[in-house]
């Protein structure tokens, strides 16, 4: 059985290296979620190449959710450490997770605090470095990801949030999404509250120190 595993895991990530990620689990939660609350089952979800992806939004994310990103092997400790000190002080609670973390509990995993999910979700984060380069990690995690009530990806979070296109978004727009990332069903990328407003603000600062090594080769 875990031989099994092992095997069609891997090679999951693997075809999910070159093909688009066409649904998530997230997205079926959430349409079940609808369904049984008898809401409309809206879903909006539009697959972009990384190419048709606005630098800004690339920027915007690293700044506001892995600056290590670019560095580190799927894991920062050093974000862990932090987070771990600042929820044992009372103060807001922060995971410290990296981008290629959210990617593998996006793409493959259901949602959940547990140990046994965590668990998982290390040993895909693993994978994906292992098999796919940064800029498809990018890639599928600004394609997959929650970014407004049944909005997923950049294309359709644009459109939704902006009326523009995800390779056009401007700085501002970009941040704008990136900030309404922890809680992207309460908050808002446009017409926001303080609290957004103030964090779209320092991710735009943090945005002008962020290189996109992998545009450069």
């Amino acid at each position: 059985m875990c031989a099994w595993f092992l095997v069609l895991s891997v090679l999951l990530v693997i075809i999910y290296r070159f093909v688009p990620v066409p649904f998530t689990p997230l997205m079926a939660a959430r349409a079940i979620e609808n369904i049984g609350n008898d809401k409309e089952l809206e879903f909006s979800h539009d697959w972009v190449c990384i190419d048709e992806i606005s630098p800004n939004l690339q920027k915007a994310v690293i700044a506001s959710e892995d600056a290590n990103f670019l560095n580190h092997y799927g894991f920062d400790f050093s974000a862990m450490k932090k987070a771990y000190q600042n929820n044992a002080r009372g103060k807001r609670i922060k995971g410290g997770s990296t981008i290629s973390q959210q990617t593998a509990k996006n793409v493959f995993l259901w949602q959940g605090r547990s140990y046994i999910r965590k668990a998982f979700e290390a040993y895909f984060t693993v994978l994906i470095e292992l098999f796919w380069p940064k800029e498809r990690i990018m890639e599928v995690y600004l394609n997959s990801i929650e970014m407004g009530n049944n909005v997923y990806g950049a294309q359709a979070a644009a459109h939704h949030w902006y009326q523009n296109t995800a390779a056009d978004l401007t700085k501002l727009q970009a941040a704008g999404i990136a900030a309404i990332l922890p809680n992207p069903r309460k908050f808002k990328a446009k017409n926001s509250s303080g609290f957004i407003e103030r964090r779209k603000g320092r991710i735009m600062k943090r945005m002008n120190y962020v290189k996109l090594d992998y545009l450069e080769q």
